[in-house]
C-alpha cells in the first residue's frame, strides 16, 4: 500500500478549520459568516475534535463565546482567511503511519496572495505532530476529490491553468499526483462552476459517495448557468466508467445580479454527520434529502451558507479532515 488520503467518509481523529478573521476582507458578511461557521463546527463537534484557528485576539475572543463549551480546541495562528481545504496540508495514510503533504499555494493563481496562508500547512502538520512532506508545485485540496483506491477527480479548467504550474499538461500533472498523493487513475472533468474564482474545483461540481461511485448535479431549470457544465461531467464520468447518482442543483443564485458558485455538492462528510450547504432556494430541502439517503448511518443536515459564499466556497472548502 501507499501513502494516499482515504476517502473523507473513512474515520478521523479531528477536522481542521478557521474562524472568520478579517473585516476588510468580510465586510458585513462577517458575523453572519462566523454565524454559519460557528453553526457547522456544532454540527460536527458532536461527532469529533474541531481544531479551530484564529489570527487575532479579537477573533478569539468572538469564537470562544460561540464555542467555548463545544469539543473544539483552538490553535493561535496568522492566516489569510479560512479556505483550509486548500491552505492546509493533505493528510494521508500509509503503512508507516500518518502523514501529509503540503503544496504550494499561490492565491488561486495569483488573485487572493494573503498574509499567513503559506504558511498555514506547515502550522496544522506540526499541531497535529503528523510528520510533513512537501512538494514544489501548485495544488489545492478543493482541486481534487478521492475516493481512497487511488482514483481521483478533477477539472481541466483547474489543475491545466497556466496560472497554476505554467505549461505543466495533464500527463504530468498525473506524474506528480502519482508520485506525491498516490493517485494512479484520473478522471478529467471539464469546466467547473461559473464564476468560481478558484478557475473550478472539483469539490463544488463533483463528490464521490463510495468506491467508484460519484455523485454530479442535475440542472434545475432553464436559466441554471452550470446546466452544460453538469452534463458534460456527466458524459465524461459515464465514459470513465464510473457508477453514478444525481444531486438537485440549487439552480441560479445571484447575488448583486451576478451568478455565484452555490452548490450543494460542497458538503462535509464528519464521523457521525454530514453538512451540507443550503442557499434559500427551492431545491434546498430535496437536495439534503437525496445527499442523507447516500450516507446511511450519518446525520445529514443542511445549513445556511449564504455569507461564506460571499468568500467563494462552502463548508468543504474551509474544513480538512485527519484521518484517524
Amino acid at each position: 500500500m501507499t501513502a494516499r488520503q482515504p476517502a473523507e467518509w473513512m474515520p478521523h481523529a479531528a477536522t481542521w478549520t478557521a474562524w472568520p478573521s478579517d473585516p476588510a476582507l468580510w465586510q458585513k458578511d462577517l458575523l453572519p459568516a462566523r454565524a454559519e461557521v460557528a453553526a457547522m463546527v456544532w454540527a460536527i463537534a458532536e461527532h469529533e475534535r474541531v481544531e479551530l484557528l484564529v489570527a487575532t485576539e479579537e477573533a478569539a475572543a468572538s469564537a470562544h463565546e460561540a464555542l467555548h463549551t463545544a469539543n473544539v480546541r483552538f490553535h493561535h495562528q496568522l492566516f489569510g482567511d479560512i479556505w483550509l481545504r486548500d491552505t492546509g496540508p493533505l493528510f494521508m495514510a500509509s503503512p508507516a503511519g500518518p502523514a501529509a503533504a503540503a503544496f504550494r499555494f499561490n492565491g488561486w493563481g495569483g488573485k487572493y496572495l494573503l498574509e499567513g496562508d503559506d504558511a498555514v500547512g506547515a502550522f496544522v502538520a506540526r499541531e497535529s505532530g503528523v510528520p510533513l512532506a512537501r512538494h514544489d508545485w501548485v495544488l489545492e485540496g478543493g482541486a481534487i476529490e478521492v475516493d481512497g483506491t487511488g482514483l481521483c477527480v478533477t477539472t481541466e479548467a483547474c489543475l491545466l491553468n497556466p496560472n497554476r504550474n505554467g505549461a505543466m499538461d495533464r500527463f504530468e500533472v498525473e506524474a506528480h499526483l502519482r508520485r506525491d498523493l498516490g493517485i494512479d487513475r484520473v478522471l478529467w472533468l471539464g469546466d467547473g462552476l461559473a464564476n468560481d474564482h478558484t478557475d473550478g474545483h472539483v469539490d463544488n461540481l463533483a463528490r464521490f459517495v463510495a468506491a467508484g461511485v460519484l455523485a454530479l448535479p442535475t440542472g434545475a431549470g432553464s436559466d441554471d448557468p452550470n446546466a452544460d457544465v453538469y452534463d458534460d461531467a456527466h458524459d465524461r464520468a459515464v465514459a470513465f466508467g464510473l457508477d453514478i447518482v444525481r444531486v438537485p442543483s440549487p439552480g441560479l443564485i445571484e447575488v448583486d445580479g451576478v451568478a455565484v458558485p452555490a452548490s450543494y455538492m460542497n458538503w462535509y462528510v464528519a464521523n457521525g454527520v454530514v453538512v451540507v450547504p443550503t442557499y434559500g432556494a427551492a431545491n434546498d430541502e430535496v437536495a439534503v434529502a437525496v445527499i442523507a439517503a447516500l450516507f446511511p448511518g450519518r446525520r445529514t443536515v443542511g445549513l445556511s451558507a449564504n455569507a461564506i459564499l460571499t468568500g467563494g466556497g462552502s463548508f468543504h472548502c474551509i474544513t480538512q479532515q485527519q484521518p484517524a
